[in-house]
Protein backbone atom coordinates (compact mmCIF):
# COMPACT_ATOMS: atom_id res chain seq x y z
CA UNK A 1 0.00 0.00 0.00
CA UNK A 2 1.14 3.24 -0.38
CA UNK A 3 0.96 6.02 2.26
CA UNK A 4 -1.36 8.81 0.96
CA UNK A 5 0.54 11.03 3.39
CA UNK A 6 4.25 11.58 4.80
CA UNK A 7 5.15 10.81 8.50
CA UNK A 8 7.10 13.32 10.20
CA UNK A 9 8.96 13.37 13.36
CA UNK A 10 9.28 16.33 15.80
CA UNK A 11 11.27 16.39 18.91
CA UNK A 12 9.21 17.25 22.39
CA UNK A 13 12.31 17.50 24.62
CA UNK A 14 14.37 14.62 23.97
CA UNK A 15 11.35 12.85 22.70
CA UNK A 16 10.52 11.86 18.84
CA UNK A 17 6.72 12.29 18.24
CA UNK A 18 5.56 11.41 14.96
CA UNK A 19 2.84 13.48 13.52
CA UNK A 20 1.16 13.38 9.82
CA UNK A 21 -0.65 16.35 7.98
CA UNK A 22 -2.92 15.91 5.25
CA UNK A 23 -6.12 18.05 3.64
CA UNK A 24 -6.36 21.30 2.93
CA UNK A 25 -9.19 22.80 3.84
CA UNK A 26 -9.82 26.17 5.16
CA UNK A 27 -8.84 25.80 8.79
CA UNK A 28 -6.14 23.55 10.86
CA UNK A 29 -7.87 20.32 13.36
CA UNK A 30 -5.20 18.63 15.55
CA UNK A 31 -7.03 15.18 16.28
CA UNK A 32 -5.59 13.94 19.58
CA UNK A 33 -5.78 10.22 19.77
CA UNK A 34 -7.71 8.28 22.40
CA UNK A 35 -5.80 5.12 24.32
CA UNK A 36 -3.18 4.13 21.55
CA UNK A 37 -2.94 4.91 17.90
CA UNK A 38 -0.40 4.14 14.76
CA UNK A 39 -0.84 6.43 12.08
CA UNK A 40 0.11 4.48 9.10
CA UNK A 41 -2.01 2.01 10.60
CA UNK A 42 -5.05 4.30 10.49
CA UNK A 43 -4.66 3.97 6.38
CA UNK A 44 -4.58 0.54 6.20
CA UNK A 45 -8.77 0.46 6.98
CA UNK A 46 -11.15 1.55 4.22
CA UNK A 47 -13.18 2.93 6.56
CA UNK A 48 -10.78 5.55 8.51
CA UNK A 49 -9.12 6.07 5.06
CA UNK A 50 -12.90 7.62 4.20
CA UNK A 51 -12.95 9.43 7.36
CA UNK A 52 -9.73 10.86 6.95
CA UNK A 53 -10.43 11.62 3.43
CA UNK A 54 -13.46 13.27 4.21
CA UNK A 55 -11.99 15.67 7.18
CA UNK A 56 -9.34 16.80 4.75
CA UNK A 57 -11.84 18.13 2.53
CA UNK A 58 -13.32 20.47 5.15
CA UNK A 59 -9.77 21.23 7.28
CA UNK A 60 -6.11 20.78 6.98
CA UNK A 61 -6.13 17.51 9.44
CA UNK A 62 -3.23 17.03 12.09
CA UNK A 63 -2.62 13.93 13.77
CA UNK A 64 0.15 12.48 16.05
CA UNK A 65 0.83 9.49 17.79
CA UNK A 66 1.46 10.19 21.70
CA UNK A 67 5.01 9.12 23.06
CA UNK A 68 5.01 5.73 23.93
CA UNK A 69 3.00 4.66 21.16
CA UNK A 70 2.84 3.90 17.42
CA UNK A 71 5.33 5.32 15.57
CA UNK A 72 6.54 8.12 18.14
CA UNK A 73 9.46 6.61 20.38
CA UNK A 74 8.31 3.58 22.35
CA UNK A 75 11.00 3.70 24.85
CA UNK A 76 9.57 6.56 26.69
CA UNK A 77 7.72 6.58 29.96
CA UNK A 78 3.55 6.97 29.69
CA UNK A 79 3.24 10.89 29.67
CA UNK A 80 1.41 13.10 32.18
CA UNK A 81 -1.35 15.76 30.71
CA UNK A 82 0.99 18.24 30.77
CA UNK A 83 3.83 16.78 28.79
CA UNK A 84 0.81 15.44 26.31
CA UNK A 85 0.19 19.33 26.22
CA UNK A 86 3.80 20.22 25.42
CA UNK A 87 3.65 17.01 22.65
CA UNK A 88 0.63 19.15 20.89
CA UNK A 89 2.37 22.75 20.93
CA UNK A 90 5.16 20.95 19.70
CA UNK A 91 3.21 19.31 16.70
CA UNK A 92 1.19 22.18 15.96
CA UNK A 93 4.54 24.28 15.65
CA UNK A 94 6.58 21.82 13.69
CA UNK A 95 2.97 21.74 11.37
CA UNK A 96 3.52 25.73 11.02
CA UNK A 97 0.04 26.17 12.19
CA UNK A 98 -0.41 28.44 14.97
CA UNK A 99 -4.36 28.38 15.83
CA UNK A 100 -6.27 24.94 15.66
CA UNK A 101 -9.45 23.45 16.37
CA UNK A 102 -8.84 20.48 18.69
CA UNK A 103 -10.67 17.18 18.31
CA UNK A 104 -10.01 15.21 21.30
CA UNK A 105 -11.38 11.23 21.58
CA UNK A 106 -12.01 9.23 24.46
CA UNK A 107 -9.12 9.95 26.74
CA UNK A 108 -7.58 12.53 24.26
CA UNK A 109 -10.63 14.61 25.66
CA UNK A 110 -8.79 15.59 29.25
CA UNK A 111 -5.82 17.12 27.67
CA UNK A 112 -7.64 18.96 24.90
CA UNK A 113 -9.54 20.21 27.67
CA UNK A 114 -5.96 21.26 29.79
CA UNK A 115 -4.81 22.73 26.18
CA UNK A 116 -7.92 24.70 25.42
CA UNK A 117 -7.94 26.64 29.10
CA UNK A 118 -4.26 27.13 28.63
CA UNK A 119 -3.54 28.23 25.64
CA UNK A 120 -6.73 29.95 24.43
CA UNK A 121 -4.56 32.10 21.93
CA UNK A 122 -3.77 28.72 19.75
CA UNK A 123 -7.59 27.22 20.51
CA UNK A 124 -9.95 27.64 17.76
CA UNK A 125 -12.68 25.56 19.16
CA UNK A 126 -13.13 21.74 21.13
CA UNK A 127 -14.79 18.94 20.23
CA UNK A 128 -14.65 16.10 22.22
CA UNK A 129 -15.97 12.48 21.79
CA UNK A 130 -16.77 9.76 24.27
CA UNK A 131 -14.53 11.06 27.30
CA UNK A 132 -14.92 12.30 30.95
CA UNK A 133 -13.74 14.95 33.07
CA UNK A 134 -12.82 12.49 35.49
CA UNK A 135 -12.17 8.21 34.68
CA UNK A 136 -12.77 7.27 38.10
CA UNK A 137 -16.07 7.18 40.95
CA UNK A 138 -15.92 9.55 43.47
CA UNK A 139 -18.24 10.84 46.20
CA UNK A 140 -19.16 14.12 44.43
CA UNK A 141 -18.51 12.08 40.87
CA UNK A 142 -20.44 9.25 40.58
CA UNK A 143 -20.45 8.72 37.12
CA UNK A 144 -17.26 6.96 36.86
CA UNK A 145 -16.09 3.50 37.27
CA UNK A 146 -15.25 2.20 40.36
CA UNK A 147 -11.36 2.02 41.51
CA UNK A 148 -11.90 -1.55 41.54
CA UNK A 149 -13.80 -2.42 38.20
CA UNK A 150 -11.00 -0.21 36.79
CA UNK A 151 -8.19 -2.38 37.73
CA UNK A 152 -9.85 -5.03 36.55
CA UNK A 153 -10.61 -3.98 33.32
CA UNK A 154 -6.74 -2.91 33.15
CA UNK A 155 -6.36 -6.81 33.96
CA UNK A 156 -8.52 -7.90 31.30
CA UNK A 157 -5.93 -5.60 28.90
CA UNK A 158 -3.03 -6.59 30.18
CA UNK A 159 -3.88 -10.50 30.08
CA UNK A 160 -5.92 -10.85 26.74
CA UNK A 161 -3.57 -8.26 24.59
CA UNK A 162 -2.15 -9.55 21.44
CA UNK A 163 -6.12 -10.73 20.31
CA UNK A 164 -9.28 -8.74 20.02
CA UNK A 165 -9.60 -7.86 23.60
CA UNK A 166 -12.13 -6.26 25.31
CA UNK A 167 -14.28 -5.62 21.88
CA UNK A 168 -17.75 -6.23 23.58
CA UNK A 169 -16.67 -2.75 25.49
CA UNK A 170 -14.87 -1.36 22.52
CA UNK A 171 -16.78 -1.95 19.89
CA UNK A 172 -19.88 -4.31 20.71
CA UNK A 173 -21.85 -3.67 17.47
CA UNK A 174 -18.85 -6.17 15.34
CA UNK A 175 -17.71 -8.12 18.58
CA UNK A 176 -18.14 -11.34 16.86
CA UNK A 177 -17.28 -10.27 13.35
CA UNK A 178 -14.48 -12.06 12.17
CA UNK A 179 -12.97 -10.28 10.26
CA UNK A 180 -13.32 -7.12 12.20
CA UNK A 181 -12.04 -8.61 15.37
CA UNK A 182 -8.73 -9.83 13.43
CA UNK A 183 -8.78 -5.96 12.24
CA UNK A 184 -8.86 -4.97 15.82
CA UNK A 185 -5.97 -7.44 17.32
CA UNK A 186 -3.41 -5.98 14.31
CA UNK A 187 -3.98 -2.50 15.50
CA UNK A 188 -3.50 -2.74 18.91
CA UNK A 189 -0.34 -5.20 18.31
CA UNK A 190 0.86 -2.17 16.13
CA UNK A 191 -0.15 0.77 18.39
CA UNK A 192 1.47 0.05 21.53
CA UNK A 193 2.84 -2.94 24.10
CA UNK A 194 0.85 -4.28 26.75
CA UNK A 195 3.16 -2.59 29.19
CA UNK A 196 2.41 0.14 27.48
CA UNK A 197 -1.04 0.17 27.08
CA UNK A 198 -1.70 -1.09 31.08
CA UNK A 199 0.58 1.87 31.88
CA UNK A 200 -1.77 4.17 30.03
CA UNK A 201 -4.64 3.14 31.18
CA UNK A 202 -3.86 3.42 34.91
CA UNK A 203 -2.47 6.80 34.24
CA UNK A 204 -6.10 7.50 32.95
CA UNK A 205 -7.79 6.53 36.34
CA UNK A 206 -5.63 9.05 37.84
CA UNK A 207 -7.46 12.07 35.69
CA UNK A 208 -9.41 14.65 37.16
CA UNK A 209 -10.00 17.89 35.27
CA UNK A 210 -13.21 18.83 36.71
CA UNK A 211 -11.46 21.88 38.16
CA UNK A 212 -10.85 23.23 34.38
CA UNK A 213 -14.00 22.85 32.64
CA UNK A 214 -14.92 26.06 33.93
CA UNK A 215 -12.47 28.19 32.10
CA UNK A 216 -12.84 26.69 29.12
CA UNK A 217 -13.95 29.63 26.70
CA UNK A 218 -13.46 28.40 23.69
CA UNK A 219 -16.64 27.04 21.08
CA UNK A 220 -17.14 23.93 22.61
CA UNK A 221 -18.88 20.19 21.23
CA UNK A 222 -19.86 17.11 23.22
CA UNK A 223 -20.43 14.03 21.38
CA UNK A 224 -21.46 10.36 23.39
CA UNK A 225 -22.65 7.54 22.55
CA UNK A 226 -25.82 6.86 24.74
CA UNK A 227 -24.90 3.55 25.17
CA UNK A 228 -21.13 3.54 25.26
CA UNK A 229 -19.93 0.83 27.88
CA UNK A 230 -16.36 1.88 28.54
CA UNK A 231 -17.65 5.91 29.44
CA UNK A 232 -20.95 6.62 30.66
CA UNK A 233 -23.51 8.91 28.60
CA UNK A 234 -23.72 10.78 32.18
CA UNK A 235 -20.01 11.58 31.95
CA UNK A 236 -20.57 14.04 28.35
CA UNK A 237 -23.43 15.31 30.69
CA UNK A 238 -21.60 16.34 33.39
CA UNK A 239 -19.02 17.52 30.71
CA UNK A 240 -21.74 19.65 29.16
CA UNK A 241 -23.35 21.26 32.25
CA UNK A 242 -19.70 22.45 33.47
CA UNK A 243 -18.12 23.80 29.94
CA UNK A 244 -20.30 27.25 29.85
CA UNK A 245 -22.10 27.32 26.46
CA UNK A 246 -20.87 23.66 25.41
CA UNK A 247 -23.29 21.76 22.95
CA UNK A 248 -24.27 18.07 23.50
CA UNK A 249 -25.18 15.55 21.08
CA UNK A 250 -25.86 12.50 22.08
CA UNK A 251 -25.78 9.84 19.31
CA UNK A 252 -27.72 6.30 19.17
CA UNK A 253 -25.23 2.97 19.53
CA UNK A 254 -23.34 1.53 22.40
CA UNK A 255 -19.60 1.63 20.10
CA UNK A 256 -16.94 3.18 22.04
CA UNK A 257 -14.85 3.00 19.16
CA UNK A 258 -15.88 6.39 16.98
CA UNK A 259 -15.09 5.03 13.49
CA UNK A 260 -17.40 1.50 14.67
CA UNK A 261 -21.22 1.86 13.93
CA UNK A 262 -22.36 5.44 12.26
CA UNK A 263 -19.12 7.43 11.95
CA UNK A 264 -20.71 9.48 9.69
CA UNK A 265 -22.81 11.42 11.75
CA UNK A 266 -19.87 11.65 14.41
CA UNK A 267 -18.03 13.75 11.31
CA UNK A 268 -20.62 15.38 10.18
CA UNK A 269 -21.31 17.27 13.47
CA UNK A 270 -17.74 18.14 13.82
CA UNK A 271 -18.14 19.25 10.15
CA UNK A 272 -20.76 21.67 10.72
CA UNK A 273 -19.33 22.35 14.32
CA UNK A 274 -15.88 23.90 12.59
CA UNK A 275 -17.94 25.67 10.19
CA UNK A 276 -20.39 27.47 12.45
CA UNK A 277 -17.46 28.09 14.72
CA UNK A 278 -16.29 31.72 14.47
CA UNK A 279 -12.78 32.91 15.03
CA UNK A 280 -11.66 32.81 18.55
CA UNK A 281 -11.86 36.30 19.93
CA UNK A 282 -8.57 37.79 21.56
CA UNK A 283 -8.16 35.95 25.13
CA UNK A 284 -8.55 37.79 28.38
CA UNK A 285 -8.51 35.07 30.46
CA UNK A 286 -6.30 31.65 30.68
CA UNK A 287 -5.45 28.79 33.23
CA UNK A 288 -2.51 28.81 34.78
CA UNK A 289 -0.38 27.75 38.02
CA UNK A 290 0.02 30.37 39.95
CA UNK A 291 3.61 30.43 42.00
CA UNK A 292 4.40 32.68 45.08
CA UNK A 293 7.23 32.40 47.14
CA UNK A 294 9.05 34.45 49.61
CA UNK A 295 11.97 33.79 52.89
CA UNK A 296 11.72 32.58 55.69
CA UNK A 297 12.63 34.86 58.52
CA UNK A 298 13.57 37.41 55.96
CA UNK A 299 13.25 40.58 58.44
CA UNK A 300 15.04 38.64 60.91
CA UNK A 301 18.06 37.86 58.77
CA UNK A 302 17.73 41.68 57.36
CA UNK A 303 18.11 42.76 60.74
CA UNK A 304 20.87 40.10 61.64
CA UNK A 305 22.91 41.22 58.56
CA UNK A 306 21.88 44.54 58.05
CA UNK A 307 21.21 46.50 54.88
CA UNK A 308 24.12 46.41 52.69
CA UNK A 309 24.82 42.84 52.99
CA UNK A 310 21.07 41.86 52.79
CA UNK A 311 20.48 43.69 49.44
CA UNK A 312 23.68 41.62 48.06
CA UNK A 313 21.76 38.20 49.50
CA UNK A 314 18.31 39.77 48.27
CA UNK A 315 20.77 40.22 44.99
CA UNK A 316 21.67 36.73 44.68
CA UNK A 317 18.39 35.27 45.71
CA UNK A 318 16.90 37.30 42.85
CA UNK A 319 19.40 35.84 40.62
CA UNK A 320 18.70 32.32 41.44
CA UNK A 321 15.06 32.30 41.18
CA UNK A 322 15.34 33.58 37.92
CA UNK A 323 17.38 31.13 36.63
CA UNK A 324 15.01 28.44 37.68
CA UNK A 325 12.32 30.00 36.38
CA UNK A 326 13.64 30.29 32.94
CA UNK A 327 14.88 26.66 33.15
CA UNK A 328 10.77 25.75 33.75
CA UNK A 329 9.52 27.89 31.70
CA UNK A 330 7.64 30.08 33.93
CA UNK A 331 6.81 33.58 33.82
CA UNK A 332 7.80 35.89 36.38
CA UNK A 333 4.85 37.67 36.97
CA UNK A 334 5.62 40.16 40.33
CA UNK A 335 8.58 40.87 42.62
CA UNK A 336 8.17 42.25 46.00
CA UNK A 337 10.83 42.70 48.58
CA UNK A 338 11.93 38.78 48.97
CA UNK A 339 8.46 37.50 47.45
CA UNK A 340 8.23 36.04 43.78
CA UNK A 341 5.25 35.67 41.83
CA UNK A 342 5.44 33.77 39.04
CA UNK A 343 3.01 31.84 36.02
CA UNK A 344 3.30 28.28 34.59
CA UNK A 345 1.46 26.69 31.76
CA UNK A 346 2.10 23.04 33.08
CA UNK A 347 1.74 22.60 36.98
CA UNK A 348 4.28 20.21 37.45
CA UNK A 349 6.90 22.30 35.59
CA UNK A 350 5.40 24.79 38.58
CA UNK A 351 6.19 22.19 41.32
CA UNK A 352 9.46 21.40 39.94
CA UNK A 353 10.54 24.95 39.95
CA UNK A 354 9.43 25.30 43.23
CA UNK A 355 11.43 22.38 44.25
CA UNK A 356 14.74 23.62 42.56
CA UNK A 357 14.47 27.15 43.50
CA UNK A 358 14.56 25.57 47.19
CA UNK A 359 17.66 23.87 46.35
CA UNK A 360 19.49 26.39 44.75
CA UNK A 361 18.91 29.18 47.26
CA UNK A 362 19.45 26.56 50.52
CA UNK A 363 22.88 25.35 48.74
CA UNK A 364 24.31 28.70 47.40
CA UNK A 365 22.57 31.05 50.26
CA UNK A 366 21.74 29.02 52.95
CA UNK A 367 18.45 30.49 53.46
CA UNK A 368 15.12 28.91 53.18
CA UNK A 369 12.03 29.78 50.98
CA UNK A 370 8.59 28.62 51.07
CA UNK A 371 6.07 28.25 48.33
CA UNK A 372 2.95 27.90 46.92
CA UNK A 373 0.93 27.04 44.09
CA UNK A 374 -2.38 26.65 42.51
CA UNK A 375 -3.95 26.11 39.68
CA UNK A 376 -6.94 28.19 38.02
CA UNK A 377 -8.59 30.74 35.58
CA UNK A 378 -6.39 33.92 35.89
CA UNK A 379 -7.53 37.27 34.19
CA UNK A 380 -4.67 38.74 31.77
CA UNK A 381 -4.74 42.29 32.51
CA UNK A 382 -1.89 44.67 30.65
CA UNK A 383 0.53 41.79 31.06
CA UNK A 384 -0.28 40.87 34.65
CA UNK A 385 -2.34 38.20 36.06
CA UNK A 386 -5.35 38.83 38.50
CA UNK A 387 -8.06 37.00 39.98
CA UNK A 388 -9.45 34.54 42.71
CA UNK A 389 -6.92 32.24 41.25
CA UNK A 390 -3.95 34.23 42.27
CA UNK A 391 -5.54 35.13 45.68
CA UNK A 392 -5.99 31.79 45.94
CA UNK A 393 -2.23 31.22 45.39
CA UNK A 394 -1.28 33.68 47.65
CA UNK A 395 -3.16 32.20 50.51
CA UNK A 396 -1.28 28.46 49.96
CA UNK A 397 1.70 29.78 50.18
CA UNK A 398 1.29 31.91 53.45
CA UNK A 399 0.00 28.22 55.01
CA UNK A 400 3.41 26.55 53.83
CA UNK A 401 6.33 25.93 56.46
CA UNK A 402 9.59 26.78 55.83
CA UNK A 403 11.49 24.63 52.99
CA UNK A 404 8.34 23.11 52.00
CA UNK A 405 6.15 23.27 48.48
CA UNK A 406 2.78 23.57 49.69
CA UNK A 407 0.37 22.97 46.47
CA UNK A 408 -3.82 22.73 46.23
CA UNK A 409 -5.79 19.54 45.72
CA UNK A 410 -6.47 21.18 41.80
CA UNK A 411 -2.49 21.01 41.46
CA UNK A 412 -2.06 17.69 42.19
CA UNK A 413 -5.07 16.14 40.26
CA UNK A 414 -3.29 17.66 36.87
CA UNK A 415 0.21 16.24 37.59
CA UNK A 416 -1.75 12.70 37.55
CA UNK A 417 1.46 10.67 35.56
CA UNK A 418 4.00 12.67 36.61
CA UNK A 419 5.90 10.83 39.43
CA UNK A 420 5.75 13.75 42.04
CA UNK A 421 4.94 12.77 45.29
CA UNK A 422 2.34 14.47 47.83
CA UNK A 423 1.60 14.34 51.45
CA UNK A 424 -1.71 15.29 52.74
CA UNK A 425 -2.05 18.04 54.47
CA UNK A 426 -5.72 18.30 55.12
CA UNK A 427 -8.49 20.75 54.69
CA UNK A 428 -7.68 24.49 55.40
CA UNK A 429 -9.90 28.02 55.56
CA UNK A 430 -7.66 30.32 53.37
CA UNK A 431 -8.78 33.96 54.59
CA UNK A 432 -10.79 35.35 52.21
CA UNK A 433 -11.33 32.62 50.10
CA UNK A 434 -14.92 30.67 50.13
CA UNK A 435 -15.14 27.12 51.32
CA UNK A 436 -12.57 24.47 52.41
CA UNK A 437 -9.11 24.03 50.48
CA UNK A 438 -7.75 20.34 50.26
CA UNK A 439 -4.01 21.54 50.57
CA UNK A 440 -0.94 18.71 49.57
CA UNK A 441 2.98 19.10 50.28
CA UNK A 442 5.06 18.13 47.59
CA UNK A 443 7.88 15.22 48.51
CA UNK A 444 11.25 15.81 47.64
CA UNK A 445 12.74 15.05 44.58
CA UNK A 446 13.75 12.11 44.04
CA UNK A 447 10.94 9.95 45.72
CA UNK A 448 8.57 8.47 43.52
CA UNK A 449 4.96 7.27 43.35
Amino acid sequence: MVMPVETRYTKSGDIHIAYQVSGNGPLDLVYVPGFVSHLEADWESPVKTRILERLGRSCRLIRFDKRGTGLSDRGAAIPSLEQRMDDVRAVMDAAGSKQAALLGVSEGGPMSILFAATYPERTLSLSIYGSYARRLWASDHPYGRTAADWEGFVQRLESEWGGPVAMDIFAPSVAENPQAREAWANYLRQAASPGAAVAIMRMNGEIDVRQVLPAIRVPTLILHRIGDRLTSIEQARYLARSIAGARLVELPGADHVPWIGDADTIIAEVEAFLGSSMLAAEPDRLLATVLFTDIVGATERAAAVGDREWHQLLSQHHALVRRELAKFRGREIDTAGDGFLAAFDGPARAVRCAQAIQRAVRTNLEIDVRAGLHTGECELMEGKLAGLAVHIGARVAALAKPGEVLVSNTVKDLVAGSGLVFADRGDHVLKGVPGQWHLFSAAPPGLRA
